[in-house]
């Protein structure tokens, strides 16, 4: 039996997703009330399609907290960001996850030089050689370059289940030592890894980085433009992480986080405007 709770959530998230449809000008509702006769300026102002977009956003700001009802409580979260990851939008996501009653573990700033294909000689070796340092089975042996460095992030970020305290720190020194990873002092893993784009990244080594971070993460999404997002999704070895496109605006912050609160239990999945499994993930 469908609950009361989930039939709401699911009536809200219809309504989200009739706001982005409005938006965008499609949908199914697109071509009621059109005739063959030309539209002019007057009868079709321009401002109508932003109003509806406006709609999106403040509907989800102001339904946010009933929405999450509060799923984070007692749940942490490592925030990821990636080389030109805008910091307001950043803000907005950490602030988001505490309205769901979560806590911020700490954010990681990826540097440029782990994701620049020319850099792509120090990331392998210094992958190996911290490889080297770490328990049997903290990483794949026969993992890619960056599947590998993806899971040495996973370890720093989200400990990687029962890999010890020590082998996190290793991690965290060796990637900053080579100026790949900005990490926060002290800052204790969390389970749930929310990754925030920025500027373009090569396909192949986002997703050999994401998949490497969802193998040792509970929950990995990756939140960003629809544009930014696009190749990741077409990658298929990057299954296992949640994207999220929209989060420029509060109504693509506020579907990444039901997206992270998903992630705890589902992973996986492709939300937004423009996402392959729905605009809001209702489950």
């Amino acid at each position: 039996m469908i609950s009361y709770r989930h039939h709401i959530v699911s009536l809200v998230a219809v309504f989200l997703a009739l706001a982005v449809g409005v938006a965008l000008g499609g949908g199914p509702l697109s071509d009621l009330g059109r005739d063959d006769r030309p539209v002019s300026a007057a009868t079709a102002p321009r401002g109508q399609a932003a109003s509806a977009a406006t709609y999106g956003d403040e509907f989800a700001t102001a339904s946010a907290t009933a929405l999450y009802a509060d799923a984070l409580r007692g749940r942490a979260v490592s925030v990821l960001t990636m080389p030109g990851a805008d910091p307001d939008t950043v803000s907005a996501l950490a602030a988001q996850v505490e309205a769901a009653g979560g806590t911020i573990a700490g954010t990681y700033d990826v540097q440029a030089a782990l994701t620049d294909p020319s850099e792509k000689s120090l990331v392998d070796t210094l992958g190996s050689q911290l490889a080297d340092q770490l328990d049997a089975g903290a990483v794949s042996t026969d993992a890619s370059t960056y599947v590998r460095i993806g899971q040495l992030l996973g370890l720093a970020v989200s400990g990687g289940g029962d890999v010890p305290s020590s082998d996190t720190s290793t991690v965290r020194q060796g990637l900053a030592g080579a100026e790949l990873l900005s990490s926060p002092e002290d800052a204790a893993p969390a389970p749930a890894v929310l990754v925030v784009l920025g500027d373009s990244t090569n396909a192949a080594i986002l997703s050999g980085v994401v998949t490497g971070l969802a193998d040792r993460a509970t929950g990995v999404v990756v939140a960003g433009s629809e544009s930014g997002l696009a190749d990741l999704r077409a990658e298929p070895d990057a299954g296992q992480a949640a994207t999220v496109d929209g989060v420029e605006k509060p109504l693509g912050q506020v579907t990444a986080v039901l997206a992270v609160i998903r992630s705890f239990s589902v992973q996986g999945g492709s939300f937004g405007a423009s996402g392959s499994d729905g605009a809001v993930p209702v489950t």
